[in-house]
């Protein structure tokens, strides 16, 4: 069953989730997900026992307060929602401000969900720096409530780290299974944090070496612009080009409508 996402993320699997999980293998021990982002496949896959994690420390913050406390989120983010409805523009500026010298999750969670199409960007120096989205007043606080009490529910028991993808997934065995989901190659700086290439390849190849399964989303084609990196081929035993919509940028270019294929890599 489909749930909402609680907070908006680039990139995120939630139209793919469904073809993505179908590759998955069913005998899994422990479900590990270094780059969890808004938890797209986890909440589709709901798995029994997981391990997630991310580098961004705010974000796994909040994944901890909506398994803890998800009544917290819900009545901070009304008493914010209210306030911003008073106060217009300056009380999203003077939110942001304070986020970006305390990090609190629950700060972030609500830039996220009023700031403009829910876009979470980052300047140079690391701080978010996305607008208000003047038209819009966020999403009704009623609403939140209630993905926030389904998302609880679906995450009890599960291990969340504000670590990267290494430490993540160092204690996993071959009875588990590792979805990878980093910010790709070719999409510049969209994403919150970067991960080298090189590092990211031998990563890869030590799994393999640990007898671990593990599937990979990664970068596919744009119409007939492929944006396929090319990694070696040891690494993995298929590579499948899944169908992620169509391209907006394309039809506003271009004035045509483009496929969009992302990559799925296995080793299994």
């Amino acid at each position: 069953m489909a749930i909402k996402p609680f907070i908006k993320w680039s990139g995120s699997k939630r139209s793919q989730a469904p073809e993505i999980i179908a590759y998955f293998p069913e005998d899994i021990r422990v479900y590990y997900e270094p780059f969890l982002g808004s938890g797209a496949i986890l909440g589709h896959l709901r798995p029994t026992k997981a391990v997630c994690g991310d580098v961004n420390a705010p974000l796994i913050g909040l994944w901890k307060t909506i398994q803890e406390n998800p009544e917290q989120i819900s009545r901070d983010y009304e008493k914010k929602w209210s306030q911003l409805q008073k106060e217009g523009h300056t009380y999203f500026y003077k939110i942001r401000d304070r986020f970006n010298k305390e990090q609190s999750p629950l700060d972030f969670l609500f830039l996220t969900r009023t700031c403009v199409n829910g876009l979470i960007r980052y300047n140079k120096q690391g701080e978010f720096n996305n607008s208000l989205h003047h038209t819009r007043k966020g999403i009704q606080p009623s609403r939140l409530e209630q993905i926030v009490e389904e998302w609880s529910e679906i995450v009890q028991g599960h291990k969340f780290l504000a670590q990267g993808y290494e430490l993540t997934t160092k204690n996993a065995t071959p009875q588990d299974f590792i979805y990878l989901d980093p910010p790709y190659f070719n999409t510049g700086t969209r994403y919150f944090g970067t991960i080298d290439y090189e590092k990211f390849i031998d990563y890869l190849d030590s799994l393999n070496k640990r007898g671990l399964r593990y599937a990979l989303s990664y970068d596919g084609k744009r119409g007939e612009e492929s944006y396929v990196v090319q990694l070696p081929k040891h690494l993995y035993k298929r590579h499948i080009m899944l169908h992620s919509g169509n391209s907006t940028f394309g039809k506003v270019q271009n004035k045509k409508v483009e496929k969009v294929y992302e990559s799925l890599y296995l080793n299994y």
